[in-house]
C-alpha cells in the first residue's frame, strides 16, 4: 500500500507541474496582470512610474522566467493580490475555505444518510412499491436542475415561510466563538446543505440499487444461502459488503467536492465560500484569485483520485495493490 501511494504521487508532480503551466499561459493571455490590482486605486500614476513597477515586478521578463517566479511564490505561499478586494489571495481564501468545507461535508453526509438507506431498500426489495418510489425520486432529482430547485427552496422556506436565513453564514452581530455564533452557522446551513444533498443522491441510489441486484444472483451469495445462512449475514456480510465497493471509490471524488465548492448553491444562497468566489472573480476578472481557485481546484482533484483509490484497496479485501 505505502509503495503503490507513493507511485501515485510522484504521479501526480508531473500532472501538478503541466497543469500549473496551463493556468500560467491562460491568466497570461488574458488582458490584466500582477500590476493591474497595485494601481486600480490610483487613476493617477504617471507612466514612467508604471514602466518602473513593471521591471520590478518582472513583467517585462520572458514568459518561462515568469511562470517560474510564479512558481516559487505559490510555494512560499504569495498568490498576489486580489484586484477587486485588494488584499492577498491566501486571506481572501482562508476567511472563505472554512465556509466551503463546513457546507461541503454538510452536504456529503446528508446525501450518505439519505442515499444509502434509499439504495438499500430499494435493491433489497425490487420492484416492490417502496422500490417504484425510490426510482421515482431518484429520476426526478436526475432531472431536477440544482439552480431551480435550489430557487424554489429558497423562496418556500426561506422567504415566504421565513424558517431559515436567506444568506450568508452567520449573523454578523454575534460574538465569534461563542455558542450561539457555532449554532447560528449551522442554522445558516441547513437550507443550502438540504438543497443540494437531495438531488445529489442520485448516483448513489442508482449504483448501490444496481450493486445490489446484480450481487444477490452471484454465485457466492447462492452458496451461502445454501449452507443455511440467515438472510440477514447473505446481506450484511455478502451482498452489502461487495455492493458498497463502487461507493467507497467514488468517496475521493466527493471529497472533492468538499473543497472546491458549489458554485449554484453558494451564489443562489449568497454564501460566502470558494464557489461563490470564484463566480464573482470571473466575472469581475480578478485573475489571480482564479488562478488560485483553478490551481487549488485542480490540486484537490487529483488529491481525491488517489483517496478513492486508496479507499477501494482498503475496501476490497480481493484488490491487493503492491
Amino acid at each position: 500500500m505505502l509503495k503503490f501511494i507513493l507511485r501515485r504521487i510522484l504521479v501526480m508532480i508531473p500532472q501538478l507541474i503541466l497543469l500549473s503551466i496551463l493556468v500560467f499561459l491562460l491568466a497570461k493571455m488574458m488582458p490584466g496582470d500582477a500590476l493591474t490590482g497595485r494601481i486600480a486605486g490610483n487613476a493617477n500614476i504617471d507612466p514612467e512610474t508604471v514602466a518602473k513597477l513593471r521591471e520590478e515586478l518582472g513583467l517585462n521578463d520572458p514568459w518561462h522566467v515568469q511562470y517560474w517566479n510564479w512558481i516559487q511564490n505559490l510555494s512560499q505561499g504569495d498568490w498576489g493580490i486580489s484586484y477587486i478586494h485588494q488584499v492577498e489571495v491566501t486571506k481572501l481564501l482562508g476567511n472563505r475555505l472554512l465556509n466551503t468545507v463546513n457546507l461541503g461535508i454538510f452536504i456529503l453526509v446528508l446525501t450518505y444518510i439519505i442515499a444509502i438507506p434509499l439504495g438499500i431498500v430499494a435493491g433489497r426489495w425490487t420492484n416492490s412499491w417502496a422500490d417504484k418510489v425510490i426510482v421515482a425520486y431518484n429520476y426526478l432529482s436526475y432531472a431536477t436542475p440544482l439552480f431551480i430547485f435550489a430557487l424554489f427552496m429558497l423562496f418556500i422556506f426561506g422567504y415566504v415561510l421565513g424558517w431559515f436565513p436567506t444568506g450568508g453564514s452567520v449573523d454578523v452581530r454575534l460574538e465569534k466563538g461563542t455558542l450561539d455564533y457555532y449554532i447560528n452557522k449551522f442554522y445558516h446551513l441547513i437550507l443550502p446543505a438540504f438543497s443540494a444533498a437531495l438531488l445529489s443522491t442520485t448516483t448513489t441510489i442508482q449504483y448501490l440499487r444496481s450493486e445490489i441486484i446484480d450481487t444477490k444472483v452471484r454465485d457466492f451469495v447462492k452458496t451461502a444461502r445454501a449452507k443455511g445462512t440467515p438472510e440477514r449475514k447473505v446481506y450484511t456480510r455478502h451482498i452489502l459488503r461487495n455492493s458498497f465497493l463502487p461507493i467507497a471509490a467514488f468517496l475521493g471524488y466527493e471529497i472533492t467536492g468538499v473543497i472546491s465548492g458549489s458554485i449554484f448553491i453558494e451564489s443562489i444562497f449568497s454564501y460566502p465560500g470558494i464557489g461563490q468566489l470564484f463566480v464573482q472573480s470571473i466575472a469581475q476578472r480578478d485573475y489571480p484569485v482564479v488562478t488560485a481557485l483553478v490551481m487549488l481546484t485542480g490540486f484537490a482533484t487529483l488529491i481525491g483520485t488517489l483517496l478513492s483509490d486508496i479507499i477501494l484497496s482498503a475496501v476490497d479485501p480481493r484488490i491487493r495493490i503492491d
